[in-house]
């Protein structure tokens, strides 16, 4: 036994020194950047993110359903993926918010098992009170979570539809809400996992440097996460060439 503990430990030592080592930036070679997300596109022919009954998708406890009004919501936690592995892709959609309400739309998901350190997370959050508030926050609706605070802030106040368009180019990711640009980023940037480019502190559990991290994966949304319930509706995907 006391063999077998000492075994375990040092396997345990070993992971967490391996864990520990820096990650390399993914390599890119030349790309060359988008041209800027100003505007809301025309997704009316756009591919649906989801089929009705959520056929495919990874839906842990199928505790994320459609309403018979084409609403995407859950009452409970457990976050939901789409099946494909997307690169380059522009996702168009609409998202309500409750009082305290607090989810995400997850991009470049590369393992929905641990996706946490391992996505991009655009914040959908009770952000209205902030819309008058000069400071902005790594930490409100719009932001690249933990990594950029939206240049404004325009989520409605909750109970009011809003829009959200993503668009994932590489490593360029732009959002646009409710008719304003507000956040980008270019990955290659973020060569820390602790400091984001501007000085300002990155969350702990968001460990992974974005730089080392493979423009492609998983579409998802994060589950209940708040006070209340974020709700979803006309969620749309185009593949870019």
């Amino acid at each position: 036994m006391t063999r077998l503990i000492a075994v375990m430990t040092a396997s345990l030592v070993a992971f967490a020194a391996c864990a520990a080592q820096p990650q390399p930036p993914y390599e890119y070679g030349e790309v060359t950047p988008p041209e800027p997300l100003t505007a809301h596109p025309d997704s009316s022919d756009w591919t649906p993110l989801f089929a009705d009954d959520l056929a495919g998708a990874v839906n842990p406890g199928g505790v994320w359903k459609f309403d018979e009004d084409g609403v995407l919501t859950t009452l409970e936690e457990g976050d939901l993926f789409a099946a494909p592995a997307y690169d380059d892709f522009i996702l168009d959609l609409e998202f309500m918010t409750g009082e305290g309400s607090n989810s995400g739309v997850i991009v470049y998901a590369n393992d929905i098992g641990n996706w946490i350190p391992h996505s991009v997370e655009i914040q959908v959050h009770d952000s209205h009170d902030r819309r008058d508030n000069p400071e902005r926050s790594i930490h409100e609706c719009g932001s690249i979570y933990g990594h950029v605070a939206p240049r404004v802030q325009t989520v409605n106040a909750p109970g009011e539809w809003n829009r959200m368009t993503i668009r994932c180019v590489g490593p360029f990711i732009d959002v646009v809400m409710n008719g304003e640009h507000v956040a980008t980023m270019d990955m290659r940037e973020w060569t820390s996992a602790t400091v984001n480019p501007d000085g300002s502190e990155i969350p702990e559990w968001l460990s992974r440097p974005k730089a080392s991290l493979e423009p492609r994966g998983h579409i998802g949304f994060q589950g209940l996460h708040g006070d209340e319930p974020v709700m979803y509706r006309n969620l749309r995907v185009r593949e870019l060439e």
